[in-house]
C-alpha cells in the first residue's frame, strides 16, 4: 500500500483524525497542543497519527489536503483545517456541532 493511499484509509477509517505533531498525551507544537485540547473539550473520542514518526506521512499529506501545515484536522473524511480554524470552530459553537454530528450512532 502506497503512503497516499494508507492516508486516504486512515481518514476515510476515522470518523474524526488529527494529524498533528507527536500525540494527545505529549503534543510536540503549540498548534497541536492547542488542536488536541479542543477536541478534548468536545469530549468524544478522536484518533491521531503522529507525523513526527511518520515521515512519509509528513511529506505526502499536504498534497492530498492542498494544507501545507500541521495540524491537520479530518472530520468524516472531510478537510476541517488547522489549529486556528478549529479554535474559531470551537467558539462560535460549531466545533461541538460538527464532533457531535459525527460521532452519531447511525441508525440500524
Amino acid at each position: 500500500m502506497s503512503t497516499e493511499e494508507r492516508i486516504k484509509k486512515q481518514i476515510s477509517d476515522n470518523s474524526i483524525l488529527l494529524f498533528m505533531k507527536g500525540s494527545p498525551d505529549k503534543p510536540q507544537c503549540g498548534f497541536s497542543q492547542r488542536a488536541t485540547q479542543i477536541l478534548m473539550a468536545c469530549g468524544k473520542e478522536f484518533s491521531f497519527v503522529d507525523i513526527l514518526s511518520n515521515q512519509d506521512i509528513r511529506e505526502t499529506l499536504p498534497s492530498i489536503s492542498n494544507w501545507p501545515t500541521f495540524p491537520q484536522l479530518f472530520i468524516n473524511g472531510e478537510l476541517i483545517g488547522g489549529s486556528d480554524i478549529m479554535m474559531d470552530m470551537y467558539q462560535s459553537g460549531e466545533m461541538q456541532k460538527v464532533i457531535d454530528e459525527a460521532t452519531e450512532e447511525s441508525p440500524d
